[in-house]
């Protein structure tokens, strides 16, 4: 009997972190793309999502209970027949856990927090609980953005994104991300095209919160440094991924509102439709002006 390819269903996945979830969806998204017979490893992943081990060996095993992936011994992971059939829509969990981390990245952003804090502080500034507050802590462990120190307390990293570094990013990412969409190899799946398609729509159709910034740095972090890979070089999408792991924490403090999402979301689908047309040469000209709009609007804006 033969299979139609079924409508991605949303899952929720209690057990994973948020940033967990974002890996799955991640290694999903590879796998629909034609991926599924290639075998994946925890260090290859790693190394190709900028993060750390952690998360991809918990994404895996979770998508291994779930029956999309298998394991085999010495090879690593391939993708099953049901990845075509039913391949889940991961979505992020909202709820203390993402209000607490845009808080502290605000805070942090902000000058206002120091750089060693303890967990007796935290919890009283933000009035939060320890459960909770270990759930942001180890979050933000895993993207580099603190570490446990000896003994007790929390170090935060340097934060290395000021002002100057922003508008050498964004001048950095005009001459790159234009410049991989004129790559002569460029090929984009149009499974990712539509399931990209899908989640800005979802994201434009429900109400702004402000903890949706997790969700909305998060997919345009795929988004950008999905047309970076389908670019076929790989020097592209290593710096797209350099330049949001540096953005991740100030673009969580984001503070420009759904107007600027909606302009961001509308202007990544208008590069869509010219990809998946094969004006390749119209978007490329759609993300400098995309770009260059983003760095005069604000610093968190793309």
């Amino acid at each position: 009997m033969q299979h139609q390819l079924d409508k991605p269903h949303e899952v929720s996945a209690p057990t994973l972190s948020p940033l967990q979830r974002q890996v799955a969806a991640q290694i999903v998204e590879r796998l629909r793309a034609g991926e599924a017979q290639c075998a994946l490893t925890e260090l290859q992943l790693a190394a190709e999502l900028g993060v750390s081990r952690t998360p991809v060996r918990a994404a895996l095993g979770w998508l291994a209970a779930q029956g999309l992936l298998e394991h085999r011994p010495g090879t690593g992971f391939v993708g099953t027949r049901a990845v075509a059939r039913r391949a889940p829509a991961l979505v992020p969990a909202v709820g203390d856990a993402d209000r607490l981390f845009v808080a502290i990245a605000r805070e942090r952003n902000a000058a206002r927090l120091p750089g060693d804090v303890s967990e007796a502080d935290l919890m009283r500034r933000f009035q939060a609980t320890r459960p909770t507050l270990l759930r942001v802590l180890n979050r933000l462990a895993e993207i580099g953005m603190v570490e446990r120190k000896t003994g007790h307390g929390w170090a935060f990293a340097p934060i290395a994104y000021d002002e100057a570094a922003q508008r050498e990013s964004y001048r950095f990412r005009s001459l790159i991300e234009p410049a991989a969409l004129r790559e002569p190899g460029f090929a984009l799946a149009p499974d990712w095209i539509a399931t990209m398609r899908r989640r800005h729509d979802e994201m434009l159709a429900r109400p702004w919160r402000e903890d949706s910034a997790i969700e909305l740095f998060e997919m345009n972090a795929q988004f950008h440094e999905g047309l970076a890979a389908a670019s076929g070089n790989r020097y592209f999408l290593t710096a797209i991924q350099q330049q949001n792991r540096l953005r991740r924490f100030v673009n969580y403090d984001w503070g420009l509102g759904a107007q600027r999402m909606v302009v961001s979301c509308t202007e990544h689908l208008e590069m869509l439709d010219r990809i998946a047309a094969g004006d390749l040469e119209i978007a490329a000209a759609l993300m400098t002006r995309h770009l260059d709009k983003a760095s005069r609007v604000s610093k968190t804006a793309a």
